[in-house]
């Protein structure tokens, strides 16, 4: 695979600005889920319901950003001269840490029996978020080597002895993958990917070969009697190319704007790929439905479509008009956008296991807990504020 030479080891500050801020806007909904009686706008619409709403595009963004982020990743290395070996380690290292992450915070939410676990559920759930952040820290240089070993392969055995510890509602001991969590997702989706790419040496044409690819999979898991339902791994397979369309999405869009030269002010393919994207969104609605739970490809490619519209605003302001100051908010959650995912995960489970209440009920509900909502969020990213500057950054 060769180097792309407009690209080289950029740093795009556009492409952080909308990772932070939909991570912020992911902390902001994830807390405003437990409120009650809020506006059906600001939740996830029912798997049944033909329609979303921008809660319903959080989840596709940060895929878009991944997929934004690839054509970089692979550059950075490449400059490095890491071998294949060295990227391919690290390819399946990263999509594993991810998997595993999620289905640990998926088996903490539900589908245990509480009266026959060792451990309080909490508890349990508790330590499920909390290893990772010692496992996967990205240590300094002159952090002690004894102290980081006794750290990371403490934390690995103590998710070893989670596992154990689990008993399943059906009496079973050990976990299993109810679903793979918003994080393992996105480490399956990262996986087939990478992998794609790795194998096309980042070609444009393939990438959109590989996204049609991913849509027609997508399409024929959710049509009855399909030949791709009646195959086992074949379904699993489209089910994960559901997602991985959006960061496939991400990486033709990428490729647009940074590896080329754009001599008209206006980024003519770009548009013409937004078009492309609500045209199959809408085309295909009335056979499938937008349905984010139920990742239908309308859903999929009208959320693309959104994305490259905020992508291209984000661009034209803060690449071409140099409006970046603002920006300086969200930036914390987007150097650590996995330590940001976990900690409220961590406080929730804290919380709950020395029943400690933070907040009156008073802000459970409606406008007082849409407020909070916003409040928390904007803590958290001050917290991580504080942690980066402390050189706590969880770095698969």
């Amino acid at each position: 695979m060769k180097i792309k030479t407009n690209l080289f080891n950029q740093r795009i500050i556009s492409i952080d600005a909308l990772r932070g801020i939909t991570i912020f806007v992911m902390i902001f909904v994830n807390e405003l889920a437990s409120i009650k009686n809020v506006p059906q706008w600001m939740k996830h619409m029912p798997a049944d319901a033909d329609a979303m709403t921008f809660v319903d595009l959080v989840f596709p963004a940060f895929l878009f950003i991944v997929g934004m982020s690839i054509p970089f990743a692979f550059n950075a290395r490449l400059l490095k001269d890491d071998s294949p070996k060295t990227i391919w380690t690290h390819t399946f290292k990263r999509a594993l840490a991810l998997i595993i992450i999620g289905v640990f915070m998926v088996n903490a939410e539900y589908g245990y029996e509480a009266s026959k676990m060792i451990i309080a559920p909490a508890f349990w759930g508790l330590l499920a978020y909390a290893m990772p952040i010692p496992i996967w820290n990205k240590y300094p240089k002159d952090f002690p080597f004894w102290l980081k070993n006794v750290l990371q392969y403490g934390g690995i055995l103590v998710l070893i002895a989670l596992y154990f510890l689990y008993i399943q509602d059906t009496g079973e001991r050990g976990m299993t993958p109810k679903w793979w969590g918003i994080l393992g997702l996105i480490g399956w989706a990262y996986l087939f990917t990478v992998v794609y790419y790795w194998l096309v040496s980042g070609n444009f044409c393939a990438m959109i070969g590989f996204l049609v690819f991913c849509v027609v999979m997508n399409s024929l898991n959710l049509t009855e009697n399909s030949f791709v339902q009646h195959i086992s791994w074949l379904s699993f397979i489209a089910g994960h190319l559901t997602h991985a369309a959006l960061a496939s999405a991400g990486i033709i869009i990428s490729l647009l704007f940074f590896d080329r030269k754009i001599e008209n002010k206006i980024n003519w393919p770009v548009i013409g790929f937004i078009v492309l994207f609500f045209a199959a969104g809408f085309a295909l609605r009335p056979y499938f439905g937008i349905s984010k739970i139920q990742g239908t490809p309308s859903w999929t490619m009208l959320s693309a479509g959104i994305c490259t519209i905020l992508f291209y605003f984000l661009y034209w302001l803060m690449e071409v008009k140099k409006q970046t100051r603002w920006s300086d908010f969200f930036m914390p959650a987007a150097a650590n956008p996995l330590l940001i995912y976990i900690l409220p995960g961590v406080i929730y489970y804290f919380t709950l296991a020395f029943d400690i209440h933070i907040i009156p009920e008073y802000f459970r509900e409606g406008v007082p807990g849409i407020i909070w909502s916003l409040v928390f969020s904007t803590i958290m990213l001050l917290i991580m504020k504080i942690l980066n500057r402390y050189k706590i950054q969880l770095h698969l």
